[in-house]
């Protein structure tokens, strides 16, 4: 709750991170107007639109229904129900006009209302909901997993031009606060082992835990180390014209894969 504040004001209040999030929205926006890549962002953003997304959430409940944890199916319909909610009411509350520093006559392209993203937190509470259902040795690869698709999510939603990297970071956040709460909750009210059955038998290392999500980082970053060898002076004259953009994108990543990760090792009691 206190990053989300903290990334609110620096949203909204701070020209400094004003700027910065229109130059990486921007820079964003060049890239997904690249027919392929705006074409397979905007297919990705459309699977997290109302009538898609409810099946999915369907489905996450459905497990843990099928394994016998009623008290699970109903924490995560608490975390996605209680987070896109939440989600809504703050895109009211906190509306406000944003000055469009970097664009044309000064002006914003994106309404009021934008703050949070609300595909970002569809996305995100979703993976929560996900991890906290999921059978204690396949937790670590759904968290993965998980991460990797929100973090899509994140990135197609400033593609095709929906939202501002802040709106992202706002979507995880709320995400997480609900993700966690529900987390804490179970444990406060001693549901925890009625929960998870026999949670002793599901319980991971937290290094086994640590072990798919610290493989989807060196993936990422084997991926990287591959382009930059590959074609270095390509790559690299790329990063320095885009600053914005890989700092942009690093840092969504950073948090996508951290609240996902630290879900994962909340619920390894």
């Amino acid at each position: 709750m206190a990053l989300l504040a903290v990334d609110w004001v620096a949203a909204f209040h701070v020209g400094f991170f004003e700027h910065a999030d229109q130059a990486i929205y921007m820079q964003f926006g060049n890239l997904g107007a690249h027919p392929r890549v705006g074409s397979l962002a905007g297919r990705l953003v459309s699977k997290f639109d109302p009538d898609p997304y409810v099946y999915l959430v369907v489905v996450v409940v459905a497990v843990a229904l099928v394994r016998g944890r009623p008290w699970l199916a109903l924490a995560a319909a608490a975390i996605v129900l209680g987070a896109n909610v939440t989600t809504e009411l703050l895109k009211h509350a906190v509306a406000s006009p944003r000055p469009g520093w970097l664009f044309p006559g000064g002006v914003s392209p994106l309404p009021p209302d934008s703050w949070p993203s609300g595909h970002s937190t569809a996305a995100m509470s979703l993976v929560l909901a996900a991890v906290l259902v999921s059978p204690g040795r396949l937790r670590p690869a759904v968290a993965a997993l998980g991460a990797a698709l929100a973090i899509g999510v994140g990135y197609s939603v400033l593609a095709v031009g929906m939202h501002y990297p802040s709106d992202v970071l706002g979507g995880y956040l709320v995400a997480a606060t609900w993700g966690l709460g529900t987390v804490a909750a179970l444990l406060g009210a001693g549901r925890w082992r009625q929960a998870s059955g026999q949670a002793s038998r599901e319980r991971v290392s937290i290094w086994a835990a640590l072990g798919a999500p610290g493989g989807v980082m060196l993936a990422a970053l084997l991926l990287c180390a591959a382009l930059l060898i590959s074609h270095p002076e390509v790559i690299t004259s790329y990063a320095r014209a885009h600053e914005a953009f890989v700092i942009g994108a690093a840092g969504i990543a950073a948090l996508g894969l951290a609240v996902s990760t630290g879900m994962l090792l909340s619920v390894r009691r």
